[in-house]
């Protein structure tokens, strides 16, 4: 009885801990080959029922001239996470992107170019923002964690493995991450890894995308914001 008792109590505990803050601004320095090429602003805005995710890119220098990205998700919080209902994705000079997520009908329909596609959903179906917010609403484990991501275009499958804890010193301070690495399927894939933060809810910290020349994109927090 002991031992179900101080299991149950783990188990409140990591779900506790998996709800963020009802608002988070989280601002990040875009950067290319560790040359600051842009500020990105993700708001996470919920109400422990439905949520909203935006994303605002600004470009720096000669990469202003590219204009402004704006992206967006919206969807329901559930016992088993984020289930991510519409993902739209605007840029200049080019068609926006949409999925849109039937969980009901279990079908995923996507548009870029062209008429819509739909298509069976996808097991454990995220799009390009819910993904990143997805263990703030789920703790981790040790256990590896699977997605398969819409943006419109297409629908990409990530594993990641948790690598255990890490300290990070970012521009946001210094954290005590958790530090997930995404699986190569085949050779001369890029490598992704994720940074989260277990003292505020396993928000996302740090993205790093190394491609396959050798590039490396890295997207790390400047400034944290939250409200209750």
């Amino acid at each position: 009885m002991h031992r179900c008792l101080m299991a149950l109590a783990l188990v409140c505990a990591a779900a506790a801990q998996a709800a963020p803050p009802a608002r988070v601004e989280i601002v990040y320095e875009l950067l290319h080959n560790d040359g600051a090429v842009a500020d990105v602003t993700h708001l996470l805005e919920h109400d422990g029922k439905s949520y909203r995710l935006s994303e605002h890119w600004e470009g720096r220098g000669l990469y202003a001239l590219l204009g402004e990205v704006q992206r967006s998700s919206r969807g329901r919080i559930t016992s088993g996470g984020l289930r991510p209902l519409e993902y739209v994705d605007e840029r200049p000079r080019r068609d926006t992107a949409m999925a849109k997520f039937a969980w009901e009908e279990n079908t995923l329909t996507q548009k870029f170019h062209g008429p819509p596609r739909t298509q069976p959903l996808p097991p454990h179906a995220q799009d390009r923002l819910s993904f990143l917010f997805a263990p703030a609403f789920r703790v981790p484990g040790t256990r590896p964690i699977e997605y398969h991501v819409a943006d419109g275009k297409g629908v990409s499958h990530y594993v990641f493995d948790v690598a255990g804890r890490e300290r990070l010193k970012l521009p946001a301070g210094e954290f005590d991450a958790l530090r997930l690495v995404m699986r190569k399927d085949q050779p001369g894939d890029k490598g992704t890894e994720i940074w989260l933060d277990p003292a505020r809810s396993y928000l996302p910290l740090r993205v790093l995308v190394v491609q396959k020349d050798g590039t490396r994109v890295d997207q790390v927090a400047a400034r944290i914001t939250v409200a209750q």
